[in-house]
């Protein structure tokens, strides 16, 4: 069916009613406001940079003409564009705690920088407010989040797999006990259906999916952003559930020199460096170091396993940036290389013939992102970003090896153009190759079975994306991208997403549109591999696809002198195509096969932030998910059963508290996870209950600020909670009973740590 909207024409097909109606109904709504705004007169834009004396921006300052009502804030890097109206030609900038500047503007003025003062007190700078480490971005039309590195900061956070302790929307969780795999989990489904991104091209999927949130050292990243439903086609078609983009340091802002070191208790050292040259004022390069080792064995519950895998990573990045009048360059090389060795613990316990996994990773990546300035005037420009990937994974789980190899190239040309402040539009091209060469062997009466998984797939692509943008107020992004799958054949991706601004006060965003996936189904999960599960996987899958939808409300509502930051959403994914990934059917193996029926995720979620007074804020959210799909019984008949280990709810609780001059620095958080479904035990012999109760985990921290460097000290799992018995008949690893994949809480016990950050700034 073809649905009108002006010029233009989406083709939908759904055999979902009701995501039908959601879609058409979201673009009725932006035809009737096409059709109402067609003649508006928008004039043109005064555009600029909010920042402090110190060159930093300044986030949510007030910019308005003098005189009027008629306004806007700054976004989360301190830029704003605001339209002139009438004979105006004095901005006016304020914010708490700075004074107000009051800015003559001439016509040809279209790139302002305005720099705001402290208040002056006799003679002390007065520091008033404190930055929030999580913006929600107010000006995006998505859904995002900007985790910023002061953020990071507040928690032992050594890699990207950290990052999330303060976080309400993303969970992040250990898929087994023994080689210590950590997934995303993101509206109750897994990292799998999370597209993953570095600097917005995508990156650590497939077989570097399973282990990649431990490659992305902590003291490397400049900022995480966090978008939940379907993103901007730009990107691609992956992003089912959401997206998660990584900001590494970049060299013409980065620190002249920084440094972390970092110890446990647990016997974890971790050191990291980056330095940056500024080589003339067109070319600068970055080199960013990181070494980590945990190789001390531990078994707090005395199972016979180590509580946590040992560990050493090497990781290294070098990145150049080069800058003239209309062009900017990029070009980065990055080496990891990891070990990891799981299992039984050799040093506390007498064990003749070990039951060990052991998996060591080389992974090579090398990116260049090139831009050219066509009109400033027009917002013209043309970009052309590629990125290419080589990555080795040799383990082997007790007796059975499993090797996997990826080659990736990516590749994307990207257009973009805005007509009139109204009027915007984005287009371009994309390749994306992955070729894989997996083997596993397995042992069986005796002889050894080998299984190869070697295939290659090619998905060229083309988009287009419209922006109507109405004064800031409403503003509508449709696309659509086309892609053929050398493996799925043709497939269309249709997004659209509309942000409006009733009041100042009250934001409204609403989302609707298609995903789609490949499975690498052993890659993606051969961590299943450490247990005695029997691997069952269906010929002829199926590429994933899923409608998601998604509503959020947001106010900023002024409550004694501050802002109270509330917000709710509702998301909503409904899969047409899924990989089943069966625990339940047989509690002896794990079947993959295509969906037959109904697969579906609800996450509903409340978060609220308050300053009560200066320099402490604190953050309170509510999370529930309702996560189910039908499963074929050994009969094959379907059958819905909630998704397992998966928490029905979640609560967290972070206060934050910053003493005057940022001396000291003091944060909590409190994480309540709710129970849930575990995989169907035995029948006969039920060596696991079928449900997971509820749990708390605490984790603390308090820094002490220098001038160029601080230290830190902190607890994770302050009170010492752990699941009991993660690992199944972990005496007789070897046997039908054996499984290490039943994991839904903590499987390491409190860990005390303590770091030390130094760094020489720029400015």
């Amino acid at each position: 069916m073809l649905y009108p909207c002006g010029s233009m024409y989406l083709t939908i097909q759904s055999n979902n009613n009701i995501m039908l109606r959601q879609l058409y109904l979201i673009f009725l709504l932006s035809c009737l406001t096409f059709t109402l705004t067609w003649a508006e007169d928008s004039g043109k834009k005064v555009k600029g940079r909010v920042c402090d004396e110190n060159k930093q921006p300044i986030i949510g300052a007030n910019v308005y003409w003098e005189g009027t009502q008629n306004g806007t804030t700054s976004d989360v890097d301190g830029n704003f564009e605001l339209e002139r109206k009438g004979d105006s030609k004095n901005l006016v900038v304020s914010y708490i705690g700075y004074m107000t500047e009051v800015t003559p503007v001439d016509e040809k003025d279209d790139a302002m920088q305005i720099f705001l003062k402290g208040e002056i007190a006799l003679d002390e700078v007065v520091v008033s407010e404190r930055k929030m480490g999580t913006i929600a971005s107010r000006t995006s039309v998505l859904q995002t989040q900007k985790i910023t590195y002061d953020e990071i900061c507040r928690a032992a956070c050594c890699n990207l797999a950290e990052s999330f302790e303060t976080n309400p929307s993303v969970d992040v969780s250990y898929s087994d006990a023994a080689t210590g795999a950590r997934q995303i989990k993101l509206l109750g489904l897994a990292g799998t259906y999370v597209q993953m991104l570095t600097e917005n091209y995508p990156n650590f999927r497939g077989a570097a999916s399973l282990y990649g949130l431990d490659y992305v050292p902590g003291a490397w990243m400049e900022s995480i952003q966090v978008s939940k439903g379907t993103s901007s086609v730009k990107n691609g078609y992956e992003a089912l559930a959401g997206q998660i983009n990584v900001e590494f340091k970049k060299p013409p802002t980065a620190d002249i020199f920084s440094a972390n070191v970092f110890a446990s208790d647990a016997g974890r050292y971790e050191g990291n460096a980056d330095a940056s040259w500024h080589i003339n004022d067109k070319l600068s390069t970055g080199l960013l170091v990181h070494y980590s080792n945990d190789k001390m064995q531990h078994d707090g519950n005395d199972d016979g396993f180590l509580d946590t895998p040992l560990r050493e990573q090497v990781n290294v990045m070098n990145r150049w940036y080069h800058k003239l009048d209309k062009y900017v360059a990029q070009y980065g090389v990055r080496y990891l290389h990891e070990s990891r060795t799981g299992g039984q613990d050799t040093k506390h316990h007498d064990f003749t013939d070990p039951y060990r996994i052991h998996l060591n990773t080389n992974r090579a990546e090398l990116f260049t992102k090139q831009a050219y300035i066509i009109d400033k005037e027009k917002v013209e420009s043309v970009a052309l970003i590629l990125s290419g990937s080589y990555h080795e994974q040799k383990s082997r789980y007790d007796r059975t090896p499993y090797n996997v190899y990826q080659n990736n190239v990516y590749a994307s040309l990207l257009y973009e153009k805005e007509f009139t402040p109204m009027h915007s539009l984005s287009t371009g091209l994309s390749m994306n190759y992955d070729g894989f060469d997996e083997n596993l062997v397995q042992y069986a009466g005796g002889e050894s079975v080998r299984h190869a998984y070697d295939r290659t797939e090619v998905v060229p692509g083309a988009y287009a994306q419209y922006t109507f943008n109405l004064n800031d107020k409403l503003i509508l992004l449709a696309g659509v991208r086309a892609d053929y799958s050398t493996l799925y054949d043709f497939f269309v991706t249709p997004r659209v997403h509309i942000k409006y601004n009733p009041f100042d006060w009250f934001h409204i965003r609403a989302s609707a549109g298609k995903g789609f996936r490949t499975a690498n189904v052993l890659a993606e999960n051969n961590f299943l591999l450490s247990s005695s599960r029997k691997m069952y996987i269906a010929d002829n899958l199926d590429q994933e696809e899923a409608w998601n939808t998604g509503l959020n409300l947001s106010f900023y509502i002024p409550l004694f002198g501050k802002e109270l930051s509330l917000s709710g959403e509702w998301y909503y994914t409904d899969f047409l195509k899924q990989i089943v990934v069966d625990m339940d059917s047989d509690p002896h193996a794990v079947r993959f096969y295509n969906l037959d029926g109904r697969s579906y995720s609800n996450s509903f979620q409340v978060e609220a932030s308050y300053p009560f007074f200066r320099g402490f804020t604190l953050t309170a959210a509510y999370r529930y998910t309702d996560a189910k799909t039908d499963y074929r019984n050994e009969e094959g008949v379907a059958h819905r059963l909630k998704k397992p280990l998966v928490s029905d709810y979640k609560g967290l609780l972070t206060a934050s508290y910053q003493t005057p001059l940022k001396k000291w620095q003091f944060d909590l958080t409190s994480q309540f996870n709710g129970g849930g479904r575990m995989p169907t035990p035995d029948a006969s012999n039920p060596l696991w209950e079928p449900n997971f109760k509820a749990y708390t985990v605490v984790n603390a921290q308090i820094t002490k600020y220098f001038r160029q460097w601080s230290i830190y000290v902190g607890a994770e799992n302050l009170f010492n909670y752990k699941q009991p018995n993660p690992i199944i008949d972990a005496s007789n690893p070897r046997g039908d009973n054996f499984d290490g994949s039943m994991v839904w809480g903590p499987v390491h016990g409190r860990k005390i740590y303590a770091g030390i950050r130094f760094n020489i700034s720029r400015d």
